[in-house]
């Protein structure tokens, strides 16, 4: 005889959605944040993944609340090279894909979309590498933000001939270790997620660092 089959238990449990996830990881971000001994340790990883990586340009973001603050850092490693550009991301439009503009530590600012500052010079750069903020990120490294879509439109239009490198910026207690990020079409992986506590790499990116060290 044929049992019935509990359809609660017939099937994969579906992911949480992204705006629980939200609700809960916003929270847990801004008590991070305030924690001055997790920012530093943070800012020493990402140093140390930059160092490999060795881009000539980086765009970063003014940082919100709870989201942690790399702007000293930055002034430091522009510091370490003539050479080296930094920029911030401005929002032409709503719904528009972000174009970079390039800042300086003096750099004037104005007031942006959203209220966000961005750098009043309106000279554009193509950074070789993205910080991006994470609200929170999951084991295959897709990333949690603010739903808004802005980073997965500029990436899907990206002005340059390759795409920058995706390096999440989070605290390791908002990785999202029970379950996984909801898929949707235009959703791309990071590259890698630098958190307080751990450098999350992908494949791509430990070729390219041990490429790096071996020369």
């Amino acid at each position: 005889m044929e049992h019935e089959v509990d359809p609660r238990i017939a099937c994969n449990p579906r992911p949480e959605s992204k705006k629980t996830y939200r609700a809960r990881l916003l929270a847990t971000r801004l008590e991070a944040a305030s924690d001055g001994a997790l920012n530093a340790a943070l800012e020493t990883r990402l140093a140390a993944l930059v160092e490999h990586l060795a881009p000539r340009s980086i765009g970063f973001y003014w940082p919100l609340r709870g989201e942690f603050d790399a702007r000293a850092w930055i002034a430091s490693w522009l510091a370490g090279d003539p050479s080296r550009r930094a920029s911030l991301p401005a929002i032409r439009e709503r719904h528009a894909p972000l174009a970079f503009h390039l800042w300086t530590p003096d750099a004037p600012m104005r007031e942006g979309h959203h209220r966000i500052p961005e750098p009043a010079s309106q000279v554009i750069a193509t950074p070789d590498l993205l910080l991006v903020p994470c609200v929170g990120f999951d084991a295959d490294g897709y990333r949690l933000g603010y739903g808004g879509g802005y980073y997965d439109r500029t990436l899907a239009e990206w002005p340059g001939d390759t795409l920058p490198v995706t390096v999440g910026i989070a605290y390791e207690a908002c990785r999202i270790e029970t379950g996984l990020l909801e898929r949707e079409a235009h959703d791309l992986p990071l590259d890698a997620v630098v958190t307080d506590a751990h450098t999350h790499l992908t494949a791509r990116i430990k070729a390219r660092i041990k490429s790096r060290i071996k020369v």
